[in-house]
This record gives structure tokens, C-alpha cells and sequence, in this order.
């Protein structure tokens, strides 16, 4: 693993980016759970009731908690970006987004107004909240690097999502739901799959494989123009939708064009790394690449297709290739965070990043996480499938659950021993 470039003396409090990460495979259980009891048929629709629902448990709940955690643990540490109050902050935006995510989701179930209302204002202080801090410490970034402009694009990006989303929130609340509501509902998923999550992943890739897969770095060419062309081809594609849908095929071709170029990059360099040792990781990469790859081709066309096939690009994209990488990721950051914590309390005879996930309880989840998402896909068909999909995906989740908890108490049980060097001793009395 390269450690080269970090920024170890701005890392955050480990609680900072653990709370968000503990909490993500919990609304993943709540989404299998809201699976299992509704139809293939009703899910057909995007815009059913349970699929709107379903659809934010797992945007909000899983992807959107773990991109906040792995964005406050490692903008500080990769970039040096001070975030003002990190704990803090973490802690009461981690607050406001469990109430306004739960209230949402009663909220939109029962028609209720007065919860879409304190939904309004918990998902909209902690998200705007959290992202304006991660916004104001990119100002103390010094060398602004290609992971950096990365999360910074993928920030603004984030901005916008979060006040479409608002937005469509208080049309619910309102109860007036217009023209413009499908338009914007478009671009709010549009661009919260590519603009934030999938320029994220980019951007983090950039410095993620080279330090934890010892893979090649990347071309001057891919960190320097592959991000800005997407987003270029993201505001085409908002030009194009509003005004010459006919046309949008277009623009979509052009994000898709890039994004898959990306992922076949990706694909090459982890066959290229130095140290050739699959891992669950190395699955989850694989595998995200191919969802992505079908994904993507899927959206292109989308508008050929019927309905059930459009939420099946959902299932590509969204499931398939972001929530399969955020999975991966998780399994190197938990070990991570955890080795990196206890090394900088002076604590060395401590398990390796390797050893602190069981491997064998890891690929059952890989299993159970894969078979649900096949499952889920051939469901639309066969209809029967869904129920026993929806409970590969629910153990999947706890069990994940589970491989983050493991690493967190190992962290706790050392923090009661006595440190193999006492960091004490290097501190000057006043």
C-alpha cells in the first residue's frame, strides 16, 4: 500500500466518518425489508409510490452515508482540507439526515404533509449542513489534485441534487405536482447518479487504486480531462432534455461514452497492479464494471424501452455499479481507518488491513449481494423471484453490517490496552 501524499496530522476524529458507515447497511436491511413486501408489477413503475421510496432508502440511506463518510475521513487525509468542526458537524448532520430520511419515507407512504415537512428541514440541514463544510475546507487544499477537483465537482453537483430535491420534496408537501416536477425529478436522478456519485468514485479512484492496489497511476489525459468532459456532457444533456428530448440519446451517448471509458480503464490498471492478490474488492470492482458497462448501454437507449426496462437500468447502474463499489470501498476504508487510528495512538502489534474482515464471512456477502441483484433484474420477468431476492439482499446487508462492526470493536478492545509506544513521551511539557 502507497501512504505517499497524505495528509496524516488533518485526519478526523475516527467517530467523524464511522457513524455514517455503521449506518448505511441499515438502511440497506430497510430497503430489502420494503422489497419484500411490495410486486414486481408496482416496482415496474418509477414513479410508484414504493419505488420512489425504495429508490431514496438506498440513494439516501446507503450511497449517500457513505459517500459523506469516505468524503470527511478522506478529503482531510488526502488533500489536507480542514473541515471546520469535523465531529461536530458529522455528528448533528448525521442526526438531521437518519430523522429526514425516516420521516420521508412515513411521509410519502402516508401522503402526511406534516412529515414530508420535518423531512423538508432534516434533509435539508443536514445535507446542506455537511457539504458546506466539506465545501469551505476545500479553501485549505494546497495542492489541488486531481482527486481533489474531482470531489469538488462532484460537490457542486451534490449541491444541486439536494435543492432539486428539496424542491420535488415540497411539491409533495404542497401537494401541487406540475410539469416541471417530472422535469426536474429526471434531472435530480440524471445527475445524482453521474454528477455526484459517479464523478465521486472517478475522483477518488484516481488516488484509491494507486495506495491501496499498488495499480499504475493514471494518464495525465484521464486525471486532467475525463471529468470536466462529463460534466460538459451532463449540461448537454439538461440543454437537450428541456428543449430537443428527441435529441437527448445524443448527450447521453457522450457521458456514457466517457464513463465507460473510464471503467475499462479501471479494469486495466487492477489486471496490471504490482501485487496481482485478488481480494473481495477486486469482485466488487469486476463486477461493478460489467453492471456499469450493460448499464450504461441500457440508458442510452432507454427511452426505446419500456418501463420495466428503465428501472432496470436503475438496478444496472444504481445497484449493479455504484452500491457494488461503495461495498468494495468499505472493505478497504473500515480496515483502514481502523489501522491508520490506532498506528497514530502508538499502538503497532495490531492485526494488518487484511486480517480484520473475516475473507470467508466477506464473499458470502459478495454472494448474497450479487444474487439479489440478478435476482431483482430477472423478477420483472419472473415475478416470483422477488421475495427470495429480497432476502439474499437483506442478509447481505446485515452481514455486511456485520464485517464493519467486526474491525470497529478490535478497535475499541485495543483502545483498553496499553500502546506498544506511548505517544505521550514525544510530547514537550509546557
Amino acid at each position: 500500500m502507497e501512504l505517499n501524499g497524505l495528509s496524516i496530522d488533518q485526519a478526523p476524529p475516527i467517530s467523524a466518518p464511522l457513524r455514517f458507515f455503521l449506518t448505511a447497511p441499515l438502511f440497506g436491511v430497510l430497503a430489502g425489508i420494503l422489497i419484500f413486501f411490495s410486486d414486481a408489477t408496482t416496482l415496474m413503475s418509477r414513479f410508484s409510490t414504493e419505488s420512489i421510496v425504495i429508490t431514496h432508502v438506498i440513494t439516501i440511506g446507503f450511497l449517500g452515508f457513505v459517500m459523506l463518510g469516505a468524503m470527511t475521513q478522506m478529503l482531510p487525509v488526502l488533500a489536507g482540507a480542514k473541515i471546520p468542526k469535523v465531529k461536530s458537524i458529522a455528528s448533528i448532520s448525521h442526526i438531521f439526515l437518519v430523522l429526514g430520511s425516516v420521516f420521508m419515507f412515513f411521509g410519502f407512504y402516508q401522503s402526511n404533509a406534516f412529515y414530508n415537512s420535518i423531512a423538508f428541514f432534516g434533509l435539508g440541514s443536514g445535507f446542506l449542513l455537511i457539504l458546506g463544510a466539506i465545501a469551505i475546507s476545500l479553501k485549505s487544499v494546497i495542492h489541488f489534485n486531481a482527486t481533489v477537483k474531482g470531489i469538488s465537482v462532484s460537490i457542486f453537483f451534490a449541491f444541486s441534487i439536494v435543492l432539486m430535491g428539496l424542491y420535488l420534496l415540497f411539491s409533495y408537501i404542497t401537494q401541487e405536482i406540475s410539469a416541471m416536477h417530472h422535469i426536474v425529478a429526471n434531472i435530480h436522478s440524471v445527475w445524482a447518479i453521474f454528477g455526484f456519485a459517479g464523478i465521486l468514485i472517478i475522483g477518488v479512484s484516481f488516488q484509491v487504486l494507486p495506495m491501496f492496489y499498488v495499480a499504475p497511476h493514471f494518464k495525465d489525459f484521464c486525471l486532467d480531462r475525463v471529468i470536466p468532459i462529463i460534466s460538459v456532457g451532463l449540461f448537454a444533456w439538461l440543454g437537450v432534455n428541456i428543449f430537443t428530448p428527441e435529441y437527448a440519446y445524443i448527450a447521453k451517448a457522450w457521458v456514457a461514452l466517457f464513463f465507460w471509458a473510464f471503467t475499462t480503464t479501471v479494469w486495466l490498471k487492477l489486471s496490471r497492479r504490482r501485487r496481482p492478490i485478488t481480494d473481495i474488492t477486486i469482485w466488487y470492482w469486476r463486477s461493478s464494471s460489467i453492471f456499469f458497462t450493460l448499464g450504461l448501454f441500457s440508458w442510452v437507449f432507454g427511452e426505446y424501452f419500456n418501463n420495466e426496462y428503465i428501472v432496470i437500468v436503475s438496478i444496472l447502474i444504481g445497484a449493479g455499479f455504484i452500491l457494488s463499489t461503495m461495498i468494495g470501498m468499505l472493505y478497504k476504508i473500515i480496515p483502514f481507518l481502523v489501522w491508520f487510528h490506532l498506528n497514530a495512538k502508538g499502538y503497532m502489534s495490531i492485526p494488518t488491513m487484511n486480517e480484520m474482515i473475516n475473507k470467508n464471512v466477506s464473499k458470502l456477502q459478495f454472494i448474497l449481494f450479487i444474487a439479489s441483484l440478478l435476482g431483482f433484474i430477472v423478477s420483472f420477468f419472473v415475478p416470483e423471484l422477488l421475495k427470495a431476492s429480497a432476502i439474499s439482499f437483506i442478509l447481505s446487508m446485515i452481514v455486511l453490517e456485520y464485517n464493519i462492526i467486526m474491525p470497529v470493536l478490535l478497535y475499541k478492545k485495543t483502545l483498553q490496552t496499553k500502546p506498544d509506544f506511548d505517544m505521550n513521551m514525544m510530547q514537550v511539557a509546557n
